[in-house]
């Protein structure tokens, strides 16, 4: 049996054994939650993968949502960091453990069973995969989900509620605007996810053996400034300023008046 952090989860009697029957295609969704607004950040769906937009110094957390009635492990990957243990993030790593149907913030990255650091969008150069050496894959969460090897019970469904995601298509793909400047703009990470200040998050160790060595789930959300995802064409009805032209208007306008 392999021992797991666990967001203030009771520990369950051992009893009720049963085989694992099969969990949902996508048994936990994924968001990220602005704590400045409170507001759960719109997912826009661009190329295949999911967009969210973040705003330079607010601090987050990811939202993991179990949306299935029995226990699973998340492997939390933050900036391709494994937001327990600090290590170069692969499935196989601690995760944290969901009781069925729960709902939970994770607000940091864990440093003790008492406290986070907290999760705030900053200056990729200043995030912590940066940091510490490993820039490659700024701008990304994501979970690697595993059920357990031989689950109690099955929870009932709680009453049905919204999606988290609200994933908006962005429509067909928009060409993108020929100039050098829109391009440089599109291409370059500019937010990270850097080590804020140290909060109160109680967690504590409980065991889960994994039913399989593979993750039913992996899933991720790339993340990045308004103005970076408007010049990609990925937020609805933003484009950002074109290029500068010699040229952009007609006759010459009269000035404004002189002061007298």
């Amino acid at each position: 049996m392999y021992r797991f952090l666990a967001c203030l989860l009771p520990l369950l009697a051992l009893c009720g054994f049963r085989p694992a029957p099969p969990l949902p295609p996508t048994p936990v969704a994924l968001s990220l939650v602005d704590r400045e607004s409170g507001d759960e950040a719109t997912a826009y769906l661009h190329r295949g993968q999911q967009w969210v937009a973040g705003t330079p110094g607010h601090r987050y957390a990811v939202r993991l949502r179990n949306l299935s009635g029995e226990r699973v492990l998340v492997v939390l990957s933050v900036d391709g960091v494994n937001a327990i243990s600090g290590q170069t993030a692969v499935p196989d790593q601690a995760g944290y453990v969901l009781e069925p149907w729960q709902e939970s913030d994770i607000t940091g990255w864990r440093k003790s069973s008492a406290e986070v650091a907290q999760f705030v969008f900053t200056d990729p150069g200043d995030s912590y995969a940066s940091r510490t050496g490993r820039p490659a894959n700024v701008g990304v969460v994501g979970i690697a989900v595993f059920g357990e090897a031989r689950p109690l019970s099955i929870a009932p469904a709680p009453a049905p509620r919204p999606a988290p995601l609200r994933a908006q298509a962005a429509g067909a793909d928009r060409a993108m605007d020929a100039s050098a400047a829109r391009a440089a703009g599109a291409e370059r990470q500019q937010l990270g996810t850097g080590h804020g200040g140290r909060e109160a998050s109680a967690s504590h160790a409980t065991g889960f053996e994994r039913a399989s060595r593979t993750p039913v789930q992996v899933s991720q959300i790339r993340y990045d400034t308004r103005s970076r995802l408007a010049a990609m064409g990925i937020v609805p009805g933003q484009r950002s300023d074109p290029a500068p032209r010699a040229f952009p208007g007609g006759f010459v306008p009269d000035p404004p008046p002189r002061w007298r």
